[in-house]
């Protein structure tokens, strides 16, 4: 966290916190330790992509991740850390990935060499040893570029493909789906990716070994488990269904405006999306609304399901991640389907399905919720504008900006920058609210509180 500018401001603040997603129920635990802190979300429950959905079916309840699901312990050391504080149940899972193509009988899950040839007659089909063989060059290549730090830091993922003449079937079949369901985007964004941005996550993610890779892990009856105790310290001053209609700052505070009136605080820590973020400053300065700007999002529909019609046709192909390739325009959002029974181990005769952006195809009797999550683009223009943190986020101006777009776009870079956040406040994560709650006795709390992941 060498990136940190302030150990501690020396005094306690009145902070408000804009938007309930992980990075501001982060911020707010990390802030209590320290300041009085009021969370602001215009939604009526928290938790922004934590979003699990209570569903019944045949009289059986269950509970399903729709938004965030996993993590794992290489690359999640600040949430892990969290969740251990937290008491928060964690089981291990499965992360394999499928492709099935619908316009021909084409499909493979790469999670063992059985799934792999899931399709007998791929065992003769010398374009799928191609693929096979394109996989193992892009993981030499790309990992030898990137320790001898050869990778061009202005190159798209795209470019670099084609350069290095990776064919069509390697792009189409296996990298660009696969990062595709990643950061639910199109092939198209995929391809304008930073390369070095893209190749550091798979690497740091074991993405570029066959054999090395972490460990997966869900939550314990859902995502939303966490919750409670992540906002219990300030609790009392969540304000539900309140959105914020404009942000305006001077020498002496910040006003928040909501519809029911106005609210003074002395800093504000704006935890929503960038695009949000800057349509509530009324008073935003120039360097702002570049920064901002530069990190768009867009929308993502998801559909919770039972109709496997959305998966491969062999069930022995069924994996937790199941990209479908059909005949939409590459800048269309991608088709991805999480089989949930695998991601959260779920013992149930139904399947329980999670789709993104393919509504269309989803049986309408056998959907169980529609829901909308926006995800932020990262491109080139936006990887430099990350680095222009500082320039807007500081005591001074009062005002902070934390959200996963900072970094990845995913959980550990949520409560990353909401600790980034807290730390220019003050607050260590070493130390959090002595009154929050804890399902751990308080010698394993403090044996568990420094355990982190090796990425």
């Amino acid at each position: 966290m060498s990136t940190l500018v302030s150990k501690s401001t020396g005094a306690s603040h009145r902070i408000a916190i804009v938007g309930s997603g992980i990075s501001g129920m982060a911020a707010g635990w990390y802030l209590s330790a320290q300041h009085e802190v009021t969370l602001f979300e215009s939604d009526s429950r928290l938790g922004g992509h934590t979003a699990t959905m209570d569903v019944t079916v045949e009289g059986q309840p269950y509970a399903i991740d729709t938004g965030f699901i996993v993590f794992n312990d290489w690359t999640y050391p600040h949430f892990q850390r969290l969740m251990a504080t937290l008491g928060v149940a964690s089981q291990a899972t499965e992360m394999s990935f499928s492709v099935h193509e619908t316009a021909r009988d084409f499909e493979y899950n790469g999670h063992t060499l059985g799934s792999l040839f899931a399709q007998r007659r791929n065992f003769f089909n010398p374009s799928f040893y191609r693929l096979l063989r394109d996989i193992l060059r892009f993981n030499k290549q790309a990992t030898r570029a990137l320790e001898s730090k050869e990778l061009p830091e202005h190159m798209t993922l795209g470019e670099y493909l084609d350069q290095n003449h990776y064919n069509r079937d390697f792009q189409q079949r296996y990298l660009l789906p696969m990062g595709a369901a990643i950061w639910s985007a199109s092939i198209s964004d995929l391809r304008a990716f930073p390369l070095a941005f893209f190749v550091r996550f798979f690497r740091n993610h074991g993405l570029l070994s066959v054999n090395h890779r972490p460990q997966w892990y869900t939550l314990v009856g859902g995502s939303k488990s966490y919750i409670p105790n992540l906002t219990a310290p300030y609790a009392s001053r969540i304000h539900l269904n309140t959105p914020v209609t404009q942000i305006s700052r001077n020498s002496t505070g910040v006003t928040i405006t909501t519809p029911s009136g106005t609210h003074h605080f002395d800093q504000v820590v704006l935890a929503c999306h960038a695009d949000q973020a800057l349509a509530l400053l009324g008073d935003a300065i120039d360097v702002e609304t570049e920064v901002l700007s530069a990190m768009p999002y867009q929308d993502n529909e998801v559909v919770l399901h039972t109709d496997t019609a959305l998966l491969p046709r062999r069930k022995r192909a069924w994996a937790s991640w199941n990209y479908r390739l059909d005949q939409r325009d590459s800048g269309a959002r991608v088709s991805v389907t999480y089989d949930m029974n695998i991601l959260q181990r779920i013992e149930s005769d139904t399947t329980f399905c999670v789709t993104l952006n393919d509504s269309a195809s989803i049986d309408p009797s056998k959907v169980l919720g529609r829901y909308t999550y926006a995800h932020p683009q990262f491109t080139l223009a936006g990887q430099a504008a990350q680095a222009r943190h500082a320039e807007i986020s500081s005591i001074a101006h009062r005002t902070h900006f934390c959200g996963a777009y900072w970094r990845n776009g995913f959980h550990e870079d949520g409560v990353w920058s909401a600790l980034r956040v807290a730390q220019a406040l003050g607050c260590d994560e070493a130390a959090p609210p002595s009154e929050a709650p804890s399902a751990l006795p308080a010698h394993e709390l403090l044996t568990t509180q420094g355990v982190e992941g090796l990425g």
